[in-house]
């Protein structure tokens, strides 16, 4: 285990030290539209990820709890779907005309 790590920190050294003894100084121009396309993919990674964890736990939070027998729902109040519909009372006329 440790001749492997040896192994991979002496290639990790000279991977870095031939990237910094064998690199190119360029004059580029960036433009600034590309910083906001940065910040809009950074921006939608970090959202998709976000989401795709909470749908991870929450599935991984639902078979646990179904594994150990707790119930989600035990003490909360759910309201029924009826739905009721009233007439309104015509006018009562009066038989008796004056």
């Amino acid at each position: 285990m440790k001749k492997k790590l040896l192994n991979l920190f002496v290639v990790l050294f000279f991977v870095v030290a031939f990237a910094v003894l064998f690199s190119a100084t360029t004059l580029a121009y960036i433009d600034p539209s590309v910083m906001t396309y940065a910040i809009q993919a950074t921006a939608g990674i970090v959202i998709a990820l976000g989401a795709a964890l909470g749908m991870y736990f929450r599935s991984a939070k639902k078979k646990i709890g179904k594994k150990l027998g707790v119930d989600e729902n035990k003490n909360k109040e759910v309201e029924s779907d009826d739905i009721v519909i009233s007439k309104k009372e015509e006018p009562k006329k009066d038989k008796e005309k004056k």
